[in-house]
């Protein structure tokens, strides 16, 4: 994988460096608006009277740090995209030409539909979880580094409670995570099955239709069909017992 990766490694780099800046704009603009309410609204630092110019000053830099903010996720997005990309385009061609040194016995070991299926979705997957990664590793990590930090400097005993809430936190994403690894495997075989029943159906319509056998193909591709399906289920269930736990991280 770090043949691919090292190829557009400029561009994970620039992808990383503009999600700092993002995240940044992220965890300084909390404490800008608790100025503007505490010392430009509430004036507690001045008898409790509200300051106007104050609230002027630290809106327009609260703007101006939600338009560079904006900025900097957008080219994150760009280079992102362009490094998921690229590495799912060489992959894409070198297993495409693996395929074509593939020896007869070695192309029976596999059904065609797997091997379209290794090509396409799969690599596809590739691609997504390269995105994911650059994006979301370092936008959760310093979320939640950067987000302790400036709650020791609130308040330290806040800190320490939401400090401790994080291994508890870790612990039920990396169940959730052990929970649908196996299911990954069962979900990748039954699209390999689908897949092979489609391109041998399609390619052998005429001999289906020959024999009458279009009702045993409909009932064999319902059945694939819906163990896709309850697979899939089970893996959404997991998903979405984990979104909450991933905001709460991120």
């Amino acid at each position: 994988m770090w043949k691919y990766v090292k190829r557009y490694l400029h561009f994970a780099v620039l992808a990383a460096i503009f999600m700092v800046g993002e995240v940044l704009m992220d965890l300084i603009q909390p404490g800008i608006m608790s100025r503007i309410v505490d010392e430009g609204v509430l004036g507690l630092d001045n008898g409790g009277v509200s300051n106007l110019n104050l609230i002027w000053v630290l809106g327009f830099q609260m703007i101006g740090l939600v338009l560079f903010g904006g900025l900097c996720g957008s080219l994150n997005n760009v280079f992102v995209h362009m490094t998921g990309q690229n590495i799912g385009n060489e992959i894409r061609k070198d297993c495409f030409g693996q395929i074509m040194t593939f020896s007869f016995p070695q192309i029976d070991k596999f059904s065609t539909g797997s091997l379209v299926t290794r090509v396409t979705n799969d690599i596809t997957q590739v691609q997504n979880f390269v995105s994911q990664f650059v994006r979301g590793m370092i936008r959760t990590s310093m979320l939640m580094f950067g987000s302790i930090f400036f709650m020791f400097r609130l308040n330290r005993d806040f800190g320490l409670i939401v400090l401790c809430a994080f291994p508890l936190i870790l612990g039920c994403l990396a169940f959730c995570l052990t929970k649908a690894n196996p299911l990954f495997t069962k979900l990748q075989t039954h699209l390999d099955t689908i897949n092979s029943i489609l391109q041998e159906d399609i390619s052998g319509i005429r001999i289906i239709k020959a024999c009458v056998r279009e009702i045993y193909e409909k009932i064999r591709f319902g059945k694939a069909n819906d163990d896709l399906i309850k697979t899939q289920l089970k893996v959404l269930v997991i998903f979405a017992f984990m979104n909450p736990i991933i905001n709460a991280l991120m």
